[in-house]
């Protein structure tokens, strides 16, 4: 059966990630799982707070009637209320249920919003590294992914951002903590990103929608991660509950559209809409009762700075070369050798499964999710001295 060439040709050009999937099933076949050291899925493999399954319990053992049912599409009242309760702790407009639509998960969230905005050819910019599926959700609305490169530090560089900007531009996603850097943006940085759209605005008679990708905000190890709404008026943040739960599973996530920008009521008519005629219709009712009372909560972000500092220490000792993440759960070396496919290819002798940055926008780096055991981890510490070794790097 023939199928749509541009999906085919999308396959194929993530074809690495079905690889590496094969290529460590296979592995762990031959050597047993234990001797396998898979650092390529962000998929958390810590368990979700004790809260959650404590409200869980509550839910099952008091069901309310008609608890199952259709909904608005934007959500229930009381979990959107809930999630603006929590944005107004940080934020200087006044975040109201009417500015929230629970959504499927972050990845939905971006394509309603994207759907919402976009007319066929109208631009989105992203920032490199990006998150391997912006270019597909865009491309689903009907937009046309512009790559900015960023500096060596990851930070967003402004005057290439202003370069990037015309009359098509209609929105640009910042992702911070980022995947798959874990660089956080700064507060000024966000600031000065707010006044350039404000200026590209003016110049162009249009609106740029800075949506804000933040399914990493609550794992930061100390930096502060930005308010996005005190600083750009036309912004949206989009999230989840995958990361800060520990639920990817459960596709539960949400928009909020900053009070301030433009056509507010319109956007959010808008979103809804688009909500429902993606085929999401809505955000799994179940899910929404669940996490309304646990918008304050989270996995125990310790555990994944120890496990940030185990691998980041030991890497840079033995000569890898990377950017310190300020949260999240990655880390994004340069490849020792210029080819980072083949470095990845070596690191496979050893079973070390790494993700080429490539697939990021970014060749010449990997990434490693250190979302894994920590007795994974303990264990790779020796295999990456004896990778470490043959591609010739010298311990600092």
């Amino acid at each position: 059966m023939a199928i749509a060439n541009k999906i085919k040709e999308q396959i194929e050009g993530a074809s690495w990630i079905r690889k590496m999937f094969e290529e460590g099933a296979a592995l762990r076949k031959q050597h047993g799982d234990e001797n396998v050291y898979d650092f390529t899925l962000g998929n958390p493999n810590t368990e979700p707070p004790k809260q959650l399954h404590q409200e869980l319990l509550k839910i099952a053992q008091t069901p309310v009637p008609g608890m199952h049912r259709y909904m608005n599409n934007a959500g229930y009242d009381e979990t959107r209320a809930a999630v603006a309760t929590v944005i107004n702790e940080n934020c200087d407009q006044e975040v109201t249920k009417n500015h929230v639509v629970m959504t499927c998960g972050a990845g939905a969230a971006l394509n309603v919003v994207l759907k919402t905005l976009l007319n066929p050819g109208d631009e989105v910019i992203i920032l490199t590294p990006w998150f391997v599926e912006y270019k597909f959700y865009i491309d689903n609305q009907g937009g046309i992914p512009v790559e900015v490169v960023t500096y060596d530090n990851f930070q967003p560089d402004l005057d290439a951002i202003a370069c990037a900007i015309n009359s098509r531009t209609k929105a640009i996603i910042i992702n911070s903590p980022n995947n798959p850097t874990g660089v956080i943006y700064p507060q000024s940085t966000i600031e000065k990103l707010g006044d350039l759209l404000q200026e590209k605005e003016a110049e162009f008679g249009t609106s740029i929608v800075a949506i804000s990708d933040e399914p990493y905000a609550k794992i930061s190890f100390g930096e502060p991660v930005p308010a996005v709404f005190n600083a750009i008026k036309n912004s949206v943040i989009v999230t989840s509950h995958s990361k800060d739960l520990a639920l990817p599973g459960d596709r539960i996530g949400y928009l909020a559209a900053n009070p301030a920008m433009d056509q507010i009521d319109l956007f959010m008519q808008g979103t809804i809409f688009c909500n429902r005629v993606l085929g999401f219709v809505n955000a799994p009712a179940l899910m929404q009762r669940l996490v309304t009372n646990l918008q304050r909560v989270s996995v125990d972000i310790s555990k994944y700075r120890q496990k940030r500092d185990l691998l980041y220490n030991k890497l840079t000792e033995l000569g890898f070369e990377m950017v310190k993440p300020g949260g999240g759960f990655y880390l994004f070396p340069k490849s020792p050798i210029a080819d980072e496919m083949e470095f990845i290819r070596i690191a496979q002798k050893y079973r070390i499964l790494l993700v080429p940055g490539t697939g990021f926008g970014t060749p010449g780096f990997f990434r490693i999710a250190y979302c894994v055991d920590t007795s994974m981890i303990e264990r790779s510490l020796p295999i990456w001295e004896k990778l470490a070794q043959e591609v010739g790097l010298k311990p600092k």
